[in-house]
C-alpha cells in the first residue's frame, strides 16, 4: 500500500511541562497514511518558517536567525552535519543534490551538497531574501523589499564562469514585503506558472517565464502562506487573521485563459475555506499533498491540522508538537530512480579547488540485454509479443512474394523453352 508521509519542525521552547513529548526535538517525521503515526525525530534544531528541505536522504534545517544549517541522515537517524555559511540564513529550499539558500543581506547561495562547490550571487535584493522557490530550470526569490527575481539556475551553477550573477528578470508589482512564493513545475513557456504573496494583502498569479501579471488577488488580511494545488488549477492562501482560501482558477468564471476577464481586473476573495481555531492561531505554514486532497496547517500553539480539501470537512488535529510549528514538507511517494546516490554530504567551501563526488550505486551501470529484461519480466511483455506478431506478419509476407517470384520464373522458363524449340533445325 502507498504510505505518505511529511516532516514538520519547531521553533522556540516548549509551551508548556507535557512529558510525553521528547524534549529537545526539532524536527518529526510523520506518516499520515494509512495510520497516522510519528517515525523518527531528530534533536537539536530550531528552524524558522520556510528553512526546511527534505532529499531522499537527508534533512536540512536552517537554524533562526544565525548563519548554520543542522544537516541530519534520513538513513541512519542522525545529525550527519553541522555547516557554516558567511551569512544569516532567512530561507531555503532544495533543487535536485543543490541547496539553495537567501539571506539576510539579500543574497543567494547555491551549496551542492555532493561536491561542496558553493556559488554565491552578489546581493541583488536590497533586505532580506524572504522566500525561495525552485523549478526544473529556474529559481525565484522573494524578498522583504517587494521584488521578486527569476534567476536561470544553469547559469548560477555554471562552472569556471567569472561574470557576476544577475537574474533574467525582476518582477515588482507588489508594494510591500513578499511573505511566500509557490510555483508549478512545468517546463513550458506558456505555462510556467508562479503565485506571489505580500503584505500588501494581495496573491499574484505571474508567468516567470515572460513576467506577465495574469491575475492579482485580493484578499482581507494579508496571506502569510501560499501555494498551487499539484495541478495548478487552485490558489491555497493563509492570512494572518486565521482563514484560509481556495480559489479556483479555471472555476465558472476562469481567472486565466481566453475566457477570463482583463488581467488588469483584481479579484476580491471574500468566501474563506476554512478557519484556524482560536485556540491555535492562525497558520504559519502549509502543504498539500501529492494528489491535492489534504491539506496540512501548522499553528503556532503546536498544533498539526488535517483539511480535507474535498469534502470540506471541521479539519482533525493529528497532533500537538508542544512548540510552535514552523515547517511542514510532504515527502513524495514516488521514488526517483537514479543510478548514483549521495549518501553523505560534502561540507561547503568558496576556495578554488577540485571537486570530489562520493556517491553509492544504485544500480548496474551498464546497459541491459534483451534476455535480462525478458528474464526480469513475469510471462511476454507486451512489447515481446507485438514484436513476435510483427516476425511471423514479416515472414508471412516473404513467403507469399517468394511464391509469387517462382511463378514468375517458371514462366519465364517456359517463354525460353518454346523459343529454343523454334529455332532447332530439324535432321
Amino acid at each position: 500500500m502507498l504510505s505518505e508521509e511529511f516532516v514538520s519542525a519547531v521553533r522556540g521552547p516548549p509551551l508548556s511541562s507535557n512529558t510525553a513529548i521528547a524534549k529537545d526535538v526539532g524536527i518529526y517525521c510523520h506518516t499520515l497514511s494509512p495510520t497516522y503515526s510519528v517515525r523518527s525525530t531528530f534533536k537539536k534544531s530550531s528552524a524558522p518558517v520556510r528553512c526546511l528541505a527534505v532529499s531522499e536522504a537527508h534533512v536540512f534545517a536552517g537554524q533562526y536567525e544565525k548563519a548554520y544549517v543542522h544537516v541530519y541522515s534520513r538513513l541512519r537517524g542522525n545529525q550527519e552535519a553541522f555547516v557554516a555559511f558567511p551569512e544569516r540564513i532567512r530561507c531555503l529550499t532544495l533543487a535536485g543534490d543543490v541547496l539553495i539558500i537567501g539571506t539576510v543581506e539579500g543574497r543567494v547561495m547555491l551549496w551542492e551538497t555532493c561536491t561542496g562547490r558553493l556559488v554565491s550571487t552578489p546581493p541583488r535584493h536590497v533586505q532580506a531574501v524572504s522566500c525561495v522557490v525552485a523549478t526544473p530550470y529556474h529559481v525565484l526569490t522573494g524578498s522583504d523589499d517587494s521584488d521578486i527575481h527569476v534567476w536561470s539556475l544553469s547559469q548560477l551553477l555554471e562552472l569556471n564562469s567569472n561574470a557576476e550573477h544577475e537574474p533574467e528578470r525582476t518582477l515588482s508589482n507588489h508594494r510591500a514585503a513578499i511573505t511566500s512564493l509557490s510555483a508549478s513545475p512545468s517546463v513550458s513557456a506558456e505555462s510556467n506558472l508562479c503565485v506571489s504573496a505580500s503584505k500588501d494583502k494581495s496573491c499574484i498569479i505571474w508567468n516567470y517565464q515572460t513576467g506577465e501579471v495574469l491575475r492579482t488577488l485580493l484578499f482581507p488580511s494579508f496571506p502569510t502562506c501560499v501555494s498551487l494545488d499539484p495541478s495548478s488549477r487552485a490558489v491555497f492562501g493563509a492570512c494572518e487573521d486565521g482563514s484560509l482560501y481556495l480559489t479556483e482558477i479555471f472555476a465558472e468564471t476562469h481567472l486565466l485563459g481566453p475566457q477570463a476577464e482583463d488581467a488588469a481586473t483584481v479579484v476580491q476573495v471574500a468566501s474563506p475555506f476554512g478557519a484556524a481555531p482560536p485556540d491555535a492561531g492562525p497558520a504559519s505554514c502549509f502543504e498539500l499533498s501529492y494528489d491535492g486532497t489534504v491539506l496540512l496547517t501548522g499553528h503556532p500553539k503546536g498544533q498539526i491540522l488535517k483539511w480535507d480539501v474535498a469534502d470540506n470537512k471541521t479539519p482533525v488535529e493529528l497532533t500537538n508538537l508542544n512548540a510552535a510549528v514552523t515547517n511542514l514538507v510532504f515527502v513524495s511517494p514516488f521514488a526517483v530512480q537514479k543510478p548514483v546516490k549521495a549518501v553523505t554530504i560534502v561540507k561547503p567551501s568558496q576556495a578554488e579547488r577540485s571537486y570530489t563526488f562520493s556517491g553509492q550505486l544504485e544500480s548496474h551501470l551498464g546497459s541491459k540485454s534483451r534476455f535480462d529484461r525478458l528474464l526480469a519480466t513475469p510471462g511476454f511483455s507486451q512489447d515481446t509479443l507485438l514484436q513476435a506478431i510483427e516476425a511471423f506478419e514479416q515472414s508471412a509476407a516473404e513467403s507469399a512474394e517468394d511464391q509469387e517470384l517462382r511463378k514468375q520464373d517458371d514462366e519465364l522458363w517456359d517463354v525460353v523453352n518454346e523459343l529454343r524449340a523454334k529455332t532447332v533445325p530439324a535432321s
